[in-house]
């Protein structure tokens, strides 16, 4: 995918403004109305629509949640593969010790890096994404992220 903006670890992170700012916005908002209405004005509906306003801001973040599931096991399985082809054959057989966090994270690392990458996050048992991301050189965006 085309993009005019080059990738980098300091942006990666994909913000959707309409989503995590407006929308949380107005879902918070909405929550801290409905305390106010149940405390000032105790009532059944007033209740049921404080209820209403929690349930908003779970389904807000287990949506998140679920989107982010996914996208690590497609990332799982689209690294596996990668390393498959890309790991000298020594490496090959250690393809199912990899974490998720280890996949997620390598897989912003060049071809031309991720076997030496790869070793060294197996061999020192690394996996924290941030440290991991770090120690890339050559970064291979992903703009198609969820």
């Amino acid at each position: 995918m085309a993009n005019a903006k080059v990738q980098t670890f300091e942006n990666h992170a994909r913000i959707i403004p309409a989503y995590h700012q407006l929308t949380f916005g107005l879902i918070v908002v909405n929550l801290v109305y409905r305390i106010y209405v149940t405390a000032v004005a105790f009532s059944m509906d007033a209740v049921m629509s404080l209820f209403v306003a929690v349930a908003l801001v779970m389904l807000f973040f287990f949506a998140r949640l679920f989107a982010l599931r996914v996208q690590d096991r497609v990332i799982r399985l689209e690294m596996r593969m990668r390393l498959a082809q890309l790991l000298p054959a020594d490496l090959r057989g250690r393809i199912n010790e990899f974490t998720v966090n280890q996949l997620c994270s390598l897989r912003f690392a060049s071809d031309a890096e991720l076997a030496e990458l790869a070793r060294k996050v197996l061999d020192e048992k690394l996996d924290d994404r941030k440290s991991i991301k770090k120690m890339i050189r050559n970064w291979e965006a992903d703009w198609l992220r969820a």
